[in-house]
């Protein structure tokens, strides 16, 4: 059996060569493994790909950028049995890659996490925020959703037989490649374990952006899985600005409080559309299959029926603000008290205007899937 494992590095200069060094060859090959260590260079500027050569690594070019890219183009190189993964910087405790594979090699698991929060977190190796807010908030995200399991999702020293590796659906080029990885590996039913490990600080400049990476990582998990980030929160704020917008018309409640279910109306619609639209491209992108209802939405799509659903609310805010119009020149655009109508024609006018957009939006996105939509 081999194990390959495979470290991405980004002007790594002087940490990457010990990153490889730290690999228990020997140990390894002493159990009878046989090992290879690839270093993906992922468009360095510097003497990383040298550094890491003379340390005993096999390097590879990655020439597109970004974590997700390095990992695919290591993984397609790697020849082994079991591909071990890991950061170059320093951080991950390589040496102890025999103890961390020990769940594969007694047919426990596909695939072993290592646990940074269940481990040891040296001095400064993780900002506050990261420790104790990001990353907990979301892992928890990622379980709620797809039921992983785990309590570090995105720790990045991680062991997968190289079988089960080939059965994930991996695509993802930036960070996001690490949710989508646990996402497909949970929804796949692989057996995943977790190992406490250690966490060191890293040595040279961090390529992290706490907030941008997290957004990412978040944008990612709900274009894997809109619903529960649109459509039911969706369908909530929806009913509550039309339970504001019939209280007001029914003269229960205030005037001012017809904005708010305005707002609480429209942004409710602009949800459910965004829903859609998510669902849609998530299914023609081939990154997740889509749920039944939107197959259903992409299936009977038609521009030319949701340009007249359209049409329709637009012509009906026209013609309510028209009435509005009329009734004010009765009284030589004097003193009127018709808010209510103005709002409503305002309503009907934005409802029209979205789903005009967006049908056009879903129907280009349709035409790269091979459907007509017309």
């Amino acid at each position: 059996m081999m194990i390959s494992v495979v470290i991405p590095a980004l002007n790594e200069e002087g940490i990457v060569g010990k990153t490889v060094k730290s690999v228990p060859v020997e140990k390894l090959k002493e159990n009878g493994l046989d090992v290879e260590i690839v270093v993906v260079n992922n468009a360095s500027t510097d003497n990383t790909a040298q550094e890491a050569g003379e340390a005993g690594a096999r390097v590879v070019l990655g020439k597109k950028r970004g974590y997700g890219n390095a990992y695919l183009k290591g993984f397609s190189e790697a020849k082994g049995d079991i591909v071990v993964m890991g950061d170059a910087d320093g951080t991950y405790p390589f040496e102890t890659t025999y103890e961390f594979i020990q769940p594969i090699l007694k047919g426990e698991a596909d695939f072993v996490m290592g646990s940074r929060l269940k481990g040891e977190i040296q001095k400064g190796a993780m900002p506050v925020l990261h420790r104790y807010v990001g990353n907990p908030f979301l892992t928890w995200i990622l379980n709620f959703l797809f039921k992983s399991g785990i309590s570090d999702a995105h720790c990045g020293m991680r062991a997968i037989k190289k079988d089960t590796l080939n059965k994930l659906n991996l695509k993802r080029g930036g960070m996001e490649f690490a949710s989508e990885m646990v996402i497909e590996a949970a929804r796949k039913n692989v057996r995943i374990a977790e190992i406490p490990i250690s966490y060191y600080p890293r040595e040279g400049e961090s390529k992290l952006s706490s907030f941008s990476d997290g957004w990412r990582h978040l944008r990612f998990m709900m274009l894997y899985r809109p619903s529960p980030f649109l459509l039911m929160p969706g369908i909530v704020v929806l009913f509550m600005g039309i339970i504001f917008f019939i209280g007001v018309i029914l003269r229960h409640y205030r005037m001012h409080s017809l904005v708010l279910g305005s707002l609480l109306f429209i942004i409710g619609y602009q949800m459910l559309l965004a829903w859609i639209q998510f669902g849609a491209f998530g299914a023609v992108y081939g990154i997740t299959e889509t749920s039944g209802t939107i197959n259903k939405i992409m299936n009977y799509h038609s521009l030319g029926r949701e340009l007249l659903l359209g049409l329709i609310f637009l012509s009906a805010g026209v013609i309510v603000g028209l009435k509005v119009l009329f009734s004010w020149s009765a009284v030589g655009f004097g003193s009127l008290s018709q808010i209510q109508f103005v709002v409503v024609a305002l309503i009907f006018s934005i409802l029209g205007i979205q789903t005009i957009f967006s049908s056009m939006f879903l129907s280009l996105m349709l035409l790269n899937k091979g459907n007509k939509a017309d």
